[in-house]
C-alpha cells in the first residue's frame, strides 16, 4: 500500500505531527511523500485516516495499492523495512546494554536495586512489543535484543531479595489472581514485582474452582494466600503482612482503598483521577498482562512522585 501526499504550507506543526504518525504505524518512505507499507487491512485503514487528516488540513493524499516494476524492487522495500525497525531495536539494545551493567558482579555486590530494574526491564519489554507490532518482515535485529533481555531477566532472578521475616522466601513463586484484573489487582502485581520479587510471574484464572498448583500464591481471590482482611484491600494486606516499610507507598495505599472499595476513607483528591486513568486502561486492553504493564507504569511513576517529596 502506498500513501501519496503533499502537506500544506501551514500549520508547521502537521508536518511533524504526519511524520510521527508515519513512524508509529511502521510506513517507511520510498521517495518524496511517497510512504509504503504491507498490503492489508490494517494498512489500508491507517492509510486511509492519515490521508483524510492531510486533505482536512489542506493537503493533497491518496492511497493505493502498487506494484513496482522498474527501479524499487520489492526486496529494496523489504530491506527498507529492516534498516527502519534495526533504528528502532539498535536503541533498545542500547538502553539493554546499560542495565546489564548495572548487573556486574560489582554493582550487585554494592547492593543493586532490583525493582528498579525490574521496572525499567518491563518497560523495555513493552518498547519491544511496540516495535514488534510494526516489524512486517521480522527484522534480524530483533534476536540480540531479544537474547539480551533474557540475560538480563536471568541475572534478576539469581539476586537474592532482601526479605524481612515476614516476608518469607517469595522469590521465583508464580502469583495467581482472578482474570480481568482492576485497580486492586494490578496495584498489588506491581507492589509484588517492586517490592517481594523483581522476576515475579504472573497467572490469570477463573474466579471459583480453582486449585493452585505447587509454587503458586494466590492474590485477591477466594480462599487466597492474601487478599481482603476486614475494611482492608488486598494492596493493604500485602503491606501489612509481608511487612513493607515505605512512606511512599501509604498515599498510593489510600487511593486504592478507596477506588477498590468505594468508602471515600481517606478522599485524598488525586483518587478520582487515579481511578480514571485505570478504568481507561481497562477499557482500552482486555488481556491481562498488557493492564498489568500499562497500570504498573502509571504507579511506578506515582510512587517516585511521592518518593521525592514529602509526602502528605
Amino acid at each position: 500500500m502506498l500513501l501519496l501526499h503533499q502537506l500544506p504550507n501551514s500549520p508547521a506543526y502537521l508536518r511533524v505531527k504526519m511524520w510521527r504518525r508515519l513512524q508509529k504505524i511502521g510506513a517507511v518512505p520510498v521517495k518524496n511523500g511517497a510512504y509504503v507499507l504491507p498490503n492489508s487491512e490494517q494498512s489500508l485503514e491507517d492509510l486511509h485516516w492519515l490521508a483524510r487528516e492531510i486533505m482536512e488540513n489542506g493537503g493533497d493524499a491518496s492511497v493505493c495499492e502498487a506494484t513496482f516494476i522498474e527501479g524499487v524492487t520489492n526486496r529494496d522495500v523489504i530491506q527498507l523495512f529492516h534498516a527502519a525497525r534495526e533504528v528502532d531495536y539498535v536503541q533498545v539494545l542500547e538502553e539493554a546494554r546499560g542495565l546489564d551493567d548495572e548487573l556486574k558482579p560489582a554493582s550487585v555486590d554494592a547492593g543493586v536495586e532490583t525493582a528498579s530494574i525490574a521496572s525499567r526491564l518491563a518497560k523495555m519489554r513493552q518498547r519491544l512489543t511496540d516495535i514488534e507490532s510494526i516489524d512486517f518482515f521480522s527484522s534480524p535485529a530483533r534476536k540480540p535484543v531479544d537474547s539480551l533481555l533474557a540475560q538480563i531477566e536471568t541475572k534478576l532472578r539469581k539476586i537474592p531479595i532482601r526479605k524481612t521475616q515476614q516476608q518469607g522466601d517469595y522469590s521465583g513463586r508464580t502469583w495467581v489472581t482472578r482474570k480481568g484484573i482492576h485497580v486492586d489487582r494490578i496495584a498489588s502485581a506491581w507492589l509484588i514485582r517492586r517490592f517481594v520479587d523483581p522476576a515475579a510471574k504472573f497467572k490469570f484464572v477463573p474466579g471459583k474452582g480453582y486449585r493452585p498448583e505447587p509454587g503458586e500464591v494466590r492474590f485477591d481471590m477466594f480462599d487466597a494466600e492474601f487478599t481482603h482482611e476486614g475494611e482492608r484491600c488486598t494492596f493493604e494486606v500485602l503491606i501489612e503482612r509481608l511487612n513493607i516499610s515505605d512512606r511512599a507507598l501509604r498515599p498510593v495505599a489510600e487511593m486504592i482503598h478507596d477506588i477498590d472499595l468505594k468508602d471515600s476513607k481517606f478522599e485524598r483528591p488525586e483518587t478520582p483521577g487515579i481511578a480514571l486513568i485505570i478504568a481507561a486502561i481497562c477499557t482500552a486492553n482486555k488481556e491481562d498482562l498488557e493492564r498489568l504493564e500499562r497500570g504498573a507504569a502509571v504507579f511506578d511513576d506515582l510512587y517516585e512522585f511521592y518518593r521525592k517529596r514529602k509526602v502528605e
